[in-house]
């Protein structure tokens, strides 16, 4: 199993979204690195912290499972779709996405400027000047790890009523 990032911004499509949704898959990506994590790398199973970001705050919002790895994304082959990419074909498609299932949403926020003091994170992608705009990031077990005990030392972990 693997561990990942995804960001997107709440104000489009946030956790409680896919909470309500249970799963959705993660279209519209257009950025070459992020395709390629998604259509190589992904796997079902992998766990994903769902990131809000352009958000007040923006950070790590909730949890989800990748339950379907890549496969190509059909919106870029619809002229009218705003994600349409006129040099995609059904032969050779230039642009993957991935199903993701809710896990679950965290009781508030873990703010990036909180993570930015995890000692563990200073390796990761996450905060790499430069990756800013990767929407798509993986995480070694140290960093998914140091989020968490840091969600559960800040309470953002919901209760489990089992």
């Amino acid at each position: 199993m693997a561990y990942w990032l995804m960001k997107s911004n709440p104000k489009f499509f946030g956790i409680h979204d896919l909470q309500r949704l249970d799963t959705d898959s993660w279209d519209g990506v257009r950025n070459y690195r992020a395709r390629n994590f998604m259509r190589d790398d992904m796997k079902v199973g992998d766990k994903v912290f769902f990131y809000h970001s352009s958000a007040r705050p923006s950070g790590v919002a909730g949890i989800m499972t990748v339950s379907q790895a890549g496969y190509p994304d059909p919106t870029q082959f619809h002229p009218e779709h705003r994600h349409y990419d006129p040099i995609a074909t059904e032969e050779e498609p230039r642009w993957y996405m991935v199903d993701l299932t809710f896990d679950q949403a965290f009781t508030e926020v873990l703010p990036l400027s909180e993570l930015k003091f995890l000692p563990a994170l200073e390796d990761s992608l996450l905060l790499r000047k430069g990756c800013e705009q990767l929407t798509v990031i993986p995480l070694e077990p140290k960093h998914w790890h140091a989020i968490m005990d840091m969600a559960e030392t800040l309470e953002l972990l919901p209760e489990h009523t089992d």
